[in-house]
């Protein structure tokens, strides 16, 4: 039996039709091996990131720095990476839980936010060397190629920390500017990305 709305064919024999629904679409996978940065630039080395998607997402595997108390960064370019200087507005909080239980907490952490600034964004709290601590998570970021309105973005990513801990790290915010956004970097505020990939999809 079909699902049927407005007359359309929504589901059928367990099946969506052809124009519901959205698909993850593989573009480009960067490997991390003592990397300064990981950047996406449009139209380089098969990279895509324009109007042909609306919304594109990025995922961090295994995430490893080179530098104790180093934390993961992003930012965004308009000219292909000539200049980072889109200014960024952000909103950022985090829960945490350590493996014995000695200590919690889940707030706004008022450290990590940027105020129309240019640097690159935090993306985690501070991480460490230990060989079996890493970051996994994922940005999305919508319509990146509009050239109307500011290019939205949520990060969330965990990590294990030293203590040990697991640190669940929300940031959301905006890159303020009508122009389009076509690169996307990644790096650790000090050091190198040790180790790990960042895969960018388009969302169809």
């Amino acid at each position: 039996m079909g699902l049927i709305s407005n007359g359309s064919t929504i589901f059928d024999a367990g099946s969506m039709s052809t124009g519901f629904g959205g698909s993850l679409v593989f573009i480009k996978k960067l490997t991390a091996s003592s990397s300064s940065t990981l950047t996406f630039v449009h139209g380089s080395s098969s990279v895509i990131l324009d109007s042909s998607y609306k919304q594109y997402l990025f995922t961090f595997n295994n995430i490893h720095p080179s530098s104790s108390t180093s934390y993961f960064q992003v930012n965004m370019s308009t000219d292909g990476g000539s200049n980072y200087n889109v200014p960024k507005t952000t909103s950022w909080f985090q829960s945490y839980n350590a493996e014995n239980a000695s200590f919690q907490g889940l707030g706004f952490n008022s450290s990590r936010v940027v105020e129309q600034g240019q640097n690159y964004a935090d993306i985690s709290t501070t991480m460490t060397t230990n060989s079996d601590l890493s970051l996994s998570g994922t940005l999305q970021i919508f319509d990146p190629a509009s050239t109307t309105f500011v290019k939205h973005f949520i990060a969330r990513a965990n990590h294990m920390t030293d203590n040990p801990a697991s640190n669940d790290a929300f940031c959301g915010g905006y890159a303020n500017t009508t122009s389009a956004v076509d690169t996307v970097s990644f790096r650790m505020n000090t050091g190198n990305i040790d180790a790990g990939d960042i895969c960018l999809y388009g969302i169809a």
